[in-house]
């Protein structure tokens, strides 16, 4: 599928990035009648929204800044294998971005972004539904719950904020207060768990790579085209939106600008400055019978999970905030394995692979969708940090919206690049 022919291409929409936001987003243009071109570099290469936990997480509307965070700052740099690590060495260059996320902690945004989570969450959870039964992917879903577990009483105390915020909003859980009740959702955990939150309407992919192919499957049958090529450079022109790559130049009407952590490095080619970072996220895939998984596994104090993939176990999250050009610490998830192996006793830990993934993180947890600040024909899609695919269907659906000039299912305001 890959256009190959010399010259511009005049294309109606162009979408930089072939990820599951940028596959979401085509099929919403595509529904809306629109002919639509993915440029990406490669087109079968490994996308961090294949390597996640797959979950769709439309429960988790905390944002990562919360009230008081900063107090535990010093720890990410003494720590570098803790749940959340500030490389030593990138300490200096993530401070500007460290300053918003300090901003982005006060209870006063800490609780307008709650909501404008929650109101994207309802959005995508609905789109989701949607796009599941058009593309017929229900054979690719998991629909078994999640339980969030605490070590102790007062780890679970500590999350009262937590879930006082879900009431709020309408999210169902259920509060289990004995390691006898646990197990009866999810046997083999080791007894140190004593109290957990089930949530019943959690789902997730069974297999996120496996989702990517089916969408993009999809997009492609019906007519998306796609360029294999690194897209440097936006220029917008009277003719058209040019996208300068390495191999060639292709001139687009619209531009939606879905790559990632690389996203702010093409918002700024055309004026506009967004505080992008990454959140460097880490994980374990066991084969098949590693562990009779019967549900995704929260691991609240240790800022990972255990999720089915394939038949088998992904062990992985945490947060490293480290930048793209860092070498990999897979200390990180050798570590995060170390600690599954003692939670899930039954757990076998041989033959696993070793994965990281750039996760493109803004300071209040939040994803820019809007139209660029220096041209309407470019809209941007990013941000989403580690609920990128649980985000991708809403972000679609808005994509199209802004694309046809339709009024957004959701306010924007409080998701435009020029916020911070």
């Amino acid at each position: 599928m890959t256009q190959s022919q010399e010259g511009p291409h005049k294309e109606d929409v162009a979408i930089v990035g072939g990820g599951v936001l940028g596959i979401c987003s085509a099929l919403a243009l595509q529904e809306a009648g629109r002919k639509v071109v993915i440029i990406d570099r490669a087109e079968d290469g490994l996308k961090t929204s294949e390597g996640n936990a797959g979950a769709f997480a439309f429960t988790e509307v905390m944002p990562l800044a919360a009230p008081g965070i900063m107090l535990k700052a010093p720890k990410w740099l003494l720590d570098p294998l803790g749940p959340l690590a500030v490389p030593p060495s990138y300490a200096l260059k993530i401070a500007p971005w460290m300053l918003r996320f300090w901003r982005a902690s006060w209870p006063d945004r800490y609780r307008a972004s709650i909501q404008h989570q929650a109101e994207l969450m309802r959005l995508t959870q609905t789109a989701l539904e949607d796009l599941i039964k058009t593309v017929g992917g229900e054979e690719l879903m998991c629909r078994e719950g999640q339980l969030q577990l605490f070590e102790g009483r007062r780890s679970f105390e500590a999350d009262l904020p937590a879930r006082k915020a879900k009431t709020e909003h309408g999210i169902r859980f259920e509060v289990l207060e004995s390691h006898g009740a646990i197990a009866d959702i999810q046997p083999g955990l080791s007894d140190q768990f004593t109290h957990a939150v089930f949530t019943p309407d959690w789902m997730n992919t069974i297999d996120p790579a496996a989702w990517l192919r089916h969408l993009t499957g999809i997009f492609l049958s019906r007519g998306g085209g796609f360029i294999e090529e690194e897209v440097q450079k936006l220029a917008p022109g009277e003719d058209g939106i040019a996208l300068q790559c390495k191999g060639k130049r292709v001139l687009a009407r619209q531009v939606v600008v879905c790559a990632g952590a690389w996203s702010h490095q093409l918002a700024k080619t055309i004026g506009d400055t967004i505080p992008l970072e990454t959140e460097r996220g880490y994980n374990t895939t066991l084969p098949q019978g590693a562990f009779d998984i019967r549900t995704h596994l929260t691991f609240s104090d240790h800022g990972f999970v255990a999720s089915r993939n394939k038949g088998g176990v992904r062990i992985g999250g945490a947060v490293e905030l480290g930048g793209l050009k860092l070498p990999p610490n897979y200390k990180r998830s050798k570590a995060l394995l170390e600690k599954a192996k003692s939670f899930l006793p039954g757990l076998e830990a041989e033959g696993g692979t070793e994965w990281m993934g750039y996760r493109p993180s803004l300071p209040d947890s939040l994803p820019v969708i809007s139209r660029a600040s220096a041209d309407p024909r470019v809209i941007y899609a990013f941000g989403h940090g580690h609920l990128g695919l649980t985000q991708s269907a809403g972000t679609g659906r808005l994509v199209a919206e802004l694309a046809q000039d339709r009024a957004p299912s959701i306010d924007l305001k409080p998701l435009s690049g020029t916020r911070f």
